[in-house]
Parts: C-alpha cells; structure tokens; sequence
C-alpha cells in the first residue's frame, strides 16, 4: 500500500505528470488548427460549444501533424533532454542528437505522438476534474451550491445524494493523479525504446569514443616523454652535482655549475612543454581543434644531448631542416625516450644516438651497452617504448628495441611523408 502511495505521490511521479502537462501544452496548436479545419461540421456551433465528438475529431487530426514535426532535427533533441529531466530516465539509455535514418525518425515521431496524445488527455482531466471535484465536496455545506443546476444535474434532489459526493470527489481526486502517475510510467517505459540510440547512433558514438581516447593517448605519450625524460635527467644531473659538491677541484666545481645550468634549462623547457600539454587537456589551446601537439623538434637535439649528461652523443647525417615539423617533433621524442631509457638502466655507460637522414625517410639508431647487466624487461616493453612503437606506427612507420650482442639498441624508421 505504502508503495502504491509513494507511486500516486512521490516526487518522480509529480514530474512525470508535468511532463505529461508539457505534451498538451505542445497538443493545442495542433488542435485549435484542427478546430478551424473541422468548424464547417460543427453546424456554425463552433467547436468549443459543440459537441464532444468534434472536439476528439480535432485532437485526431491533430495527432498526424505531430508526427510530421519529428521530423524537424531538433524533435528528438529537446524530447530527449525533456525525458531526461522529468521522466526519471537515465541518460545513457537515451540518444544524443538527431534522429539519423528513417527507422531513427519514425520511432521519434512515435514518441512525439505517445507524449503530446497522453499530455493531451491528462492536461484535459487536470484542468476540469480538480474544480469539479472540489464542488462535490463542498456541496453538502453550501445552501447556495444546492440550489445550483449542479445540485439539479444528479436528478435527485436528497440530502444522501449530496453527501455522496464527499467521497465521490476524494475519488475522483485520487484516480487523477492514479492514471497520470500510469500515464508517466508508460511514458518512462517508452522512453529508451523510442528515443533510444539506435545501431547508427551507437557506431558515431564509439568513433567519438575512440577519437577521444586516441587523443588522451596522445597527450598521454608527450606528458610521459617530455615530464619523464626532464625528471630523469634533472635526476641523475642532480645526484652528480650532489656527490662533487664539496669538493675543491676547479673541474669539479665546474661540472656542477654545468649540472645545475642544464637543471635550469631543462625544467624551464620543461614547464613550457607541461603548460601546452595541460591547456589541450583542458581543450583551451588552438592546437585542440588543429590536432597539432606541442614540443620541440629536431632543431633541439643539441640541447637535448647536452641536459642528458656527458655520457650521451648525438649525431646526425643529412639536413635535418628539411624534414616536416611532424616528423621532427616525433623523432625528437623518440630520441629523447631513448636517452631516458638509457639513463635509467645503462649505470653509466656511453649512450649513442645517431640520425640518418635519405630521399625516402629517416632513421633512427640508439645504443647503450648493456654493460654486464640483464637486459631490461617489462612485459609489453613498458610504456615509453609502447609509445615509440606508435609514434612510430603513426607516421607509417615501424621501430624495433632488444637486446643486441651485448648492447641495447632501438630502431625507428619514420617515413618524410608521415603524417597524423
């Protein structure tokens, strides 16, 4: 009982019947049309004084002209967002935007008559039942109300049949909101079955899903390359100048002016590149719509092999300025993953990069002796040479990274004309 109380009652059920009021306000354009459209059969009564078969032949007429307004783009927008915030109906359940196909449109316009049908009938019952209600349980305390043609409308004028209508009215009452509340639950139960997504609406959806997620990768990668490398190499620059410190040696004072001015230039190189990766995040930059993402090229290898210590030498062949802005950016990182690996698992030892550039494209060759240590292993490859594979991948590409003869190498082949 307490359930069906909660049902009649609740404030779900209170929206819903809104909702349904909100349809047969959408109904009366639709029908003051058809009252001027049916007037002729109205024996010149007009429709308002005439008879009730008329006014449903004007609701009945109007019903097909809903239909034909769901085919309008914003029909299944605005009854989506509708549904979403007074029919109780979770948002994924329903599509976003419009209708796409025929099936798509018919079964919006089936939702737009099912709406504006139901709203129709119960906007109806709430605006005479309630008045009317309200006078029945009045009646038996007003003298004037049963001297009235409503005390004469139930034919017999008894004090019994007076005092009926107390009840009468409370039930009437009740029964209102009864059959609004079913009313919004067929509505609610209808919702996703007509408004929806349907098979082309969940493949664009996927597309966008996966676009987004192929971007959050993306900026996923340059934070990995560009953060990790910057703390790797201020890492083992810093621990450098730590250990020489207190030493009097004119060259070792001399490197630890060198470590703490490359510390300098690379977290301030750093910073930049973090300001641009986090405004795309926040879809505040230009670059989030042009797709270009930030960071250096291959203009800054010699920065780059210097703030990674004396241990690393980078070297080139070929005129590297004629390699496109996309390319050099992806090589830089991938030079500069590298050189981070390299830091963390050679101990040490000399690290080599060299860049060969032809007419076809450019590769990329880095080694590190390994050093009498195991070659390091993750499973996958761990996600800094997970991201040069698909650096690589993305541009045509391809790379490869293992151990060789005792040493550690990486390979990436970029083609010139790699693009994203």
């Amino acid at each position: 009982m307490r359930g069906a109380v909660t049902a009649v009652f609740g404030r779900r059920a209170v929206l819903r019947w809104v909702h349904l009021i909100l349809g047969g306000a959408l109904l009366m354009p639709y029908w003051l049309l058809g009252t001027v459209v049916l007037s002729p059969l109205s024996d010149g009564q007009g429709l308002f004084n005439g008879s009730v078969g008329l006014q449903f032949g004007a609701y009945a007429f109007a019903l097909p002209l809903v239909a034909v307004t769901a085919l309008f783009p914003l029909a299944r927008p605005m009854s989506v967002a509708v549904a979403r915030a007074l029919c109780g109906v979770r948002g994924e359940e329903l599509a976003d935007g419009p209708a796409r196909g025929r099936a798509a449109r018919a079964r919006t316009a089936g939702w737009l008559v099912l709406h504006v049908g139901l709203g129709g009938l119960v906007s109806g019952a709430t605006l005479a039942l309630p008045p009317f209600a309200l006078t029945m349980l009045v009646l038996p305390f007003s003298e004037r109300l049963r001297n009235s043609e409503l005390s004469r409308f139930w034919g017999v004028d008894a004090p019994w049949v007076h005092w009926a209508g107390v009840p009468g009215g409370l039930l009437m009452l009740v029964a209102l909101a009864a059959v609004a509340a079913g009313a919004g639950a067929l509505l609610a139960g209808c919702a996703p079955r007509l408004l929806g997504p349907s098979p082309a609406d969940r493949l664009a959806a996927a597309e966008r899903r996966a676009e987004e997620l192929a971007v959050r990768n993306r900026l996923a990668r340059e934070l990995h390359d560009s953060v990790g490398h910057a703390l790797s190499a201020v890492t083992l620059q810093a621990g450098a100048a730590r250990r020489l410190l207190d030493s009097d040696a004119p060259d070792d004072r001399a490197f630890v002016r060198e470590a703490l001015t490359s510390i300098e230039e690379t977290t301030r190189r750093t910073v930049g590149e973090l300001d641009h990766v986090l405004g795309l995040l926040r879809r505040d930059d230009d670059g989030a719509a042009s797709g270009e993402l930030p960071g250096p090229g291959l203009e800054a290898l010699a920065a780059l092999a210097k703030g990674a210590g004396a241990a690393a030498e980078v070297t080139w062949t070929g005129d590297l300025e004629r390699v496109p802005r996309t390319v050099s950016r992806e090589a830089y990182r991938i030079v500069q993953e590298g050189l981070t690996n390299a830091a963390r698992y050679a101990g040490g030892a000399p690290v080599t990069a060299h860049l060969a550039l032809d007419d076809e494209g450019l590769e990329i060759t880095m080694e590190n002796p390994l050093a009498g240590r195991p070659a390091p292993v993750r499973p996958g490859g761990g996600r800094g040479l997970r991201g040069v594979a698909e650096r690589a991948r993305l541009l045509g590409g391809s790379s490869a990274a293992g151990p060789v003869d005792g040493v550690w190498r990486l390979t990436a082949r970029l083609p010139l004309g790699g693009a994203r």
